[in-house]
């Protein structure tokens, strides 16, 4: 099966970095999957979801995360995917979550309210 190396990186650190079969985003233009020889690409990533079907060293398995905001690049079977902010769903505390929904419900802010329900998905695919 052919790969693709993706890199996931976060404004404060390097996430995760590794071969892949897969990986599902949330663009500006709506989810994409991309696989190794697809064509050239740019966007811009909404928050939500990204799923990489990881391969390699470490064996076939699925990693996801939630991404708050930045771009995703792919260009000669290498994909970069550099946001704001990354989580893994095993960072994420869904308790912490869920308060935060409230809370973020309770003032009307939607840009947190819109976090929180992302951390929420991520984890319920966990």
């Amino acid at each position: 099966m052919a790969e693709l190396h993706v890199e996931l990186v976060a404004a404060d650190r390097k996430v995760w970095s590794g071969e892949a079969s897969l990986v599902v985003a949330r663009t500006t233009s709506g989810d994409i999957g991309v696989m190794a020889g697809h064509q050239p690409l740019l966007g811009v990533l909404e928050p939500g979801a990204v799923t990489i079907r990881t391969t390699g060293e470490s064996g076939e398995g699925t990693l996801t995360a939630a991404v708050h905001g930045g771009f995703v690049s792919f260009a000669d079977d290498k994909m970069s995917l550099l946001a704001e902010i990354v989580e893994l769903s095993e960072e994420i505390d869904v308790e912490r979550a869920e308060r935060a929904l409230e809370r973020a419900k309770s003032e009307g802010d939607a840009a947190a309210e819109r976090r929180a329900e992302v951390r929420k998905r991520v984890v319920a695919v966990r």
